[in-house]
């Protein structure tokens, strides 16, 4: 049940922002001193770094070596969970065929890939893709597992 909650979170954080119309509003965001120094550390190469503070977690959002990247940790400065925009070509082959075979005509336009701090969460699958598939005026989120079995996992549009 924790594994499908902090995946669950983890991913309704990043698809709101990835599939958002772009719109930024200018806010204070209070990060704790415990995370921004942990970050720092992790990642001390981020470029363009903008926070989100929620109730569950402090997201990152950054650049990272030319790739756009979210860095989640929990309010304890724990970091969670990575993820990163990837090329649809980064989705595994058998997946591709799944996708191919359960939404025929789709095509496979943003893919992300969450990765998971399973010394944290050992429940939690260590890597997962999210590929957002479009045909015509449908937009569909599908989750991706390590095995490339393909789950739906919410409209878009």
């Amino acid at each position: 049940m924790k594994k499908l909650f902090i995946t669950t979170a983890i991913a309704a954080l990043f698809s709101a922002s990835v599939f958002a119309d772009g719109t930024k509003k200018a806010h204070t965001v209070t990060v704790s001193y415990t995370v921004v120094n942990q970050f720092a550390a992790d990642f001390s190469n981020a470029k363009n770094v903008t926070w989100t503070v929620n109730g569950n977690f402090q997201r990152a959002d950054f650049i990272l070596e030319g790739v756009k990247t979210s860095a989640f940790y929990n309010h304890q400065g724990e970091f969670v969970a990575l993820t990163e925009e990837v090329s649809p070509k980064a989705v595994p082959a058998a997946a591709q065929k799944e996708i191919d075979a359960q939404y025929k005509g789709y095509t496979v336009d943003h893919v992300i890939v969450l990765q998971n701090n399973t010394e944290l969460n050992p429940d939690a699958e260590a890597t997962v893709y999210f590929a957002d598939l479009k045909k015509d005026a449908k937009d569909v989120l599908v989750r991706i597992t390590p095995d490339s079995h393909i789950a739906f996992y919410k409209e878009v549009k």
